[in-house]
């Protein structure tokens, strides 16, 4: 009885383990290297004798059209100086950042060995959430006081499904993002169901890169939203099919179910009830469904045409 038990145990983690695709990996053999500047702190600690230095050491940061006076008047207005102090309260040391920025770029390394990890320079934005990070090849740009936390004052008049995403553990989200973004090619088809998977594609992305990260905090949900999608998958894949809008090109569609809102629009009762960006969510589904199906690299996953990628995932919603 012992002995079967023991097989009864092993299969167990044997088919835990490969439902999960290696999304754990070991990366410790994995060699990274990049800098950390201060942008804000060396700003805002400025006067007119220093700033020859900063500009020297930030000249990509300061076009001709950023004179030294403007620069001097920024530096002393008294709601920067207080957006500067807040956002130190937080970010005084950013060590935890730099641990999950080095987790990442190991990961990113070991799917892409030409991969070469960019210098990281921390700012402030006046609170700029469509720049929060700004990925440039060489160069990653993180707006630090765009992720002061969803209760902050500073983002009182904020819709509340941006606000949610507007901390601190997202910051490592919103950094894979934007290099994923720079990865996958360029999407030859316009269709619903096309463009479901290319954004599921870079939420499968996140899967392999940041393997200890939350679905939810993956996907930007609150933990009630994340519910709603898991508990009516089968729902949404029955509407999208009665609808007939998988092959659809209509435009609006992106705005009802891939663009960020606060719910996405099925023009029913309880819209409210449901997270926006649905056909996002789904589109990860069917991509987790391929990969689990199928014994395809991360590189092939990133080249493989929607219409097969379909085909092959075998994909049924959950009931």
């Amino acid at each position: 009885m012992r002995f079967y038990f023991m097989i009864l145990m092993v299969l167990c983690v044997f088919f835990s383990c490969s439902d999960k695709k290696n999304t754990q990996i070991d990366v410790s053999t994995v060699n990274i290297d990049f800098t950390v500047k201060r942008y804000e702190v060396d700003f805002y600690n400025t006067t007119v004798n220093t700033l020859p230095d900063l500009k020297n050491k930030y000249p990509y940061l300061f076009p001709k059209s950023f004179s030294d006076s403007l620069a001097i008047s920024k530096i002393a207005n008294k709601d920067e100086q207080e957006l500067f102090l807040e956002t130190q309260k937080l970010y005084s040391d950013i060590s935890p950042l730099e641990s999950e920025l080095t987790s990442l770029f190991k990961h990113v390394k070991y799917y892409n060995k030409n991969f070469k990890a960019p210098n990281l320079v921390t700012m402030i934005s006046n609170i700029d959430y469509n720049s929060r990070v700004i990925y440039a090849d060489s160069l990653l740009f993180v707006s630090l006081d765009v992720y002061l936390g969803k209760t902050h004052r500073f983002y009182a008049d904020y819709p509340k499904y941006i606000k949610e995403n507007n901390t601190k553990k997202s910051i490592i989200v919103d950094v894979a993002n934007s290099m994923i973004e720079k990865q996958l090619v360029s999407l030859p088809n316009r269709s619903f169901l096309s463009k479901m998977i290319h954004e599921g594609k870079k939420l499968y992305l996140l899967d392999m890169y940041l393997p200890a990260v939350s679905d939810q905090l993956k996907i930007g949900y609150p933990k009630e939203k994340i519910d709603w999608a898991i508990e009516n998958e089968e729902n949404i894949w029955k509407y999208f099919i009665e609808k007939k809008l998988l092959f659809s090109t209509e435009t609006p569609l992106n705005k009802r179910f891939l663009d960020n809102a606060p719910f996405s629009k099925f023009y029913l009762q309880n819209d409210n009830d449901s997270p926006g960006r649905i056909g996002v969510w789904l589109g990860w589904q069917i991509v987790k469904s391929f990969m689990q199906n199928n014994d395809v690299s991360l590189q092939e996953l990133l080249m493989i045409d929607f219409e097969e990628l379909f085909q092959k995932s075998n994909y049924k919603p959950k009931k």
